[in-house]
């Protein structure tokens, strides 16, 4: 690795005291940290200040870094190496891991192909995991991270439920500490009459564990896809019916479409535009059942030609005394 200069990669005089360290470090850790910043060289700035830090915070190897410059090990390369050490010594105290585990809360529940980063701290190697030790203590293996994804479906995958084969990235941890996303496939059980906004918990399918633990948990949030027919309601159905006006004066017999097939209904004589009829059990599975309610829509056939409007004229005079509207 290339000779940096350690106080130019972190913003800071030569003389600058270990508090003013601490505090450009953070704030770097926050700005470049890849679960943060999306920009292409973000990971590679990471490294870098990572690597400045652990230099200038210990006050040994700062003094070597300040009188031999980029021969401050003596000869001895500085590689990875010196970054692993970090990734399982945990870095310094509670209040940094505290720092980053409020990072990872905000941003590891992200959506299908976000990449996942350990170096050391936060996820699951913590600052008190199997990945190192602080004080004499250590503490058992951390599970991994949950991971939460959207899953969408159709109306009728929700009503019927059934198998579905969805991918999804996962991370998986490789050498350095450095967690990689790979592509992964699941066949997944979609539970009959699943509801928008309801999460499916899949164990042991979330991110891998850093330190040795067991997998997190995979959350999928089931996100319902809008149907060219019908509308959801919570449980209930709401679909359109567009219907003729003799239909609606005489209350006839009309087929309408349920998502488990289409049966008649009885229109009730006289029924008006926006009135609503319900099909009792017709909704989302469940118990209860949801209902399908159905709104009725009259539409009158246009008058293309002379016998059409001849019609009209007729009933216009028919029914001379009817008004519907009442303003």
């Amino acid at each position: 690795m290339k000779f940096q200069d350690y106080y130019k990669v972190l913003g800071v005089d030569r003389n600058a005291d270990q508090a003013a360290i601490k505090k450009a470090y953070r704030k770097l850790a926050r700005k470049y940290h890849p679960d943060v910043n999306k920009e292409a060289d973000a990971e590679e700035r990471f490294k870098e200040v990572n690597e400045a830090y652990e230099v200038l915070k210990d006050p040994e190897k700062r003094k070597a870094y300040d009188q031999f410059g980029e021969n401050w090990k003596h000869g001895q390369d500085f590689n990875a190496g010196g970054w692993e050490q970090a990734a399982g010594s945990g870095f310094e105290g509670a209040d940094f891991s505290d720092f980053f585990e409020q990072i990872f809360r905000q941003h590891a529940a992200g959506g299908s192909g976000r990449r996942s980063y350990s170096y050391g701290f936060g996820g699951d190697a913590g600052f008190d995991g199997a990945g190192g030790s602080y004080g004499g203590y250590r503490a058992r293996p951390r599970k991994g991270q949950d991971q939460t994804l959207k899953l969408d479906i159709t109306l009728e995958e929700a009503y019927h439920g059934g198998e579905k084969l969805i991918q999804l990235s996962r991370g998986e941890p490789g050498a350095g500490g450095v967690v990689t996303a790979t592509m992964k496939k699941l066949k997944i059980s979609i539970p009959k009459g699943v509801q928008q906004g309801q999460k499916i918990r899949l164990a042991r399918q979330g991110h891998p564990s850093l330190s040795g633990g067991e997998p997190g948990d995979l959350l999928l949030e089931i996100n319902i896809l809008p149907h060219r027919h019908f509308r959801l309601d919570g449980k209930n159905i709401l679909l359109t019916l567009p219907v003729t006006p003799w239909e609606a004066a005489l209350g006839e017999k009309v087929t309408v479409p349920t998502l488990d097939g289409k049966v008649d209904l009885k229109l009730k004589a006289g029924i008006q535009s926006g009135q609503k009829m319900r099909l009792k059990g017709r909704g989302m599975p469940g118990k209860p059942k949801g209902d399908q309610l159905v709104e009725i829509q009259i539409h009158s056939p246009p008058a293309k030609d002379d016998d059409a409007r001849g019609f009209y004229e007729d009933m216009k005079q028919k029914f001379a005394g009817f008004n519907p509207r009442r303003f």
